[in-house]
């Protein structure tokens, strides 16, 4: 499909990347959607956290929203697609990540950026518990990553899926981590891995034989991370590895949902793989939208209402108009 024009131009000071990324991460606010908690047990007998929220319609139509690394089904980018969703008829849940939730996952595996498996359950789950006719896929980030995988990855994708929007995808996960790493993006590094060492502490208590103090004091950057946890956990060689078996890009060409990807051409985190022109025009299913602006989650517009939020609804206006 043919790359697709962009109208957003936000006000002069959210051109700038870092400002757009920063104010969307810490300050920007999303009121009003009240949240009811429901937690799904998995075949490995942990569990996950679904946030739902509610349409004041009766409708058969879900969003999934799947947050970024380190976020959860209450973060405020979750809550304004949650909230747009409402607004246009449709219910929405939140997937808390294993371990994102406010409590410690019971396995010692956690989330990662290919961990298709566990959204799967997810909408297993829905599927057989509930009556959607239709489900659409909204994920930010690691969970835009992980959508993109799951869609290209999975044979028999169950038939109320119509459609999936993701937003500032790392497609390729090793040229991520690498833009990551960079001294221009050291604040956001800094956070990411205080976090993760925060939750791997956490995670020591529950497995003390598995976690060292020696692994621990090891780890200094987000690679280090990935080598001394994320690999070993989930059954990968090391962070290299990961990163090759899990990145999305290659799973593109076989998506066969509509699905719309948006990844801002200022967004520091992404490396020029992240940008699936070639893939984009070689499939009909998946459209690729390039705006100038946005940062990384950062797609400030008008009346807290996100350009990518509005996008979003449109796009899936446009799908099940074709139906």
């Amino acid at each position: 499909m043919p790359i697709l024009n962009t109208t957003y131009k936000p006000n002069l000071l959210f051109r700038n990347g870092h400002i757009a990324t920063i104010y969307s991460g810490l300050w920007r606010r999303v009121k009003g959607v009240n949240q009811k908690r429901e937690r799904i047990v998995l075949p490995d007998q942990d569990f996950l956290d679904l946030d739902w929220s509610f349409s004041t319609k009766k409708t058969n139509q879900l969003l999934i929203v799947l947050h970024g690394l380190e976020g959860n089904g209450n973060r405020h980018y979750v809550l304004g697609s949650a909230k747009i969703a409402n607004q246009n008829n449709m219910h929405a849940v939140c997937v808390n990540f294993r371990g994102c939730s406010g409590e410690v996952n019971k396995s010692f595996q956690s989330y990662h950026s290919g961990k298709t498996d566990d959204l799967s359950e997810v909408i297993k789950h829905l599927t057989t518990h509930y009556h959607y006719d239709t489900i659409y896929l909204n994920g930010f980030s690691l969970g835009g990553n992980v959508i993109l995988k799951y869609l290209g990855e999975t044979e028999d994708i169950p038939k109320q899926i119509k459609a999936a929007v993701v937003v500032s995808v790392p497609v390729y996960l090793k040229g991520s981590l690498q833009r990551l790493m960079a001294l221009d993006n050291k604040m956001y590094s800094i956070k990411f891995l205080r976090d993760l060492k925060r939750k791997l502490k956490e995670k020591q208590v529950l497995y003390p034989e598995k976690i060292s103090n020696s692994i621990i004091k090891s780890v200094k950057t987000l690679k280090d991370f990935d080598d001394a946890y994320t690999s070993k956990a989930h059954g990968f060689k090391d962070a290299y590895d990961y990163y090759e078996q899990s990145s999305s890009l290659q799973f593109l060409k076989q998506i066969s949902v509509p699905t719309l990807l948006i990844n801002a051409l200022n967004d520091s985190f992404l490396s020029k793989e992240c940008y699936p022109i070639e893939e984009a025009k070689n499939n009909p299913n998946l459209f690729l939208e390039l705006p100038k602006y946005g940062g990384h989650v950062g797609f400030h517009y008008k009346n807290n209402i996100y350009y990518t939020e509005s996008r979003m609804i449109s796009f899936l206006n446009q799908i099940s108009n074709s139906f």
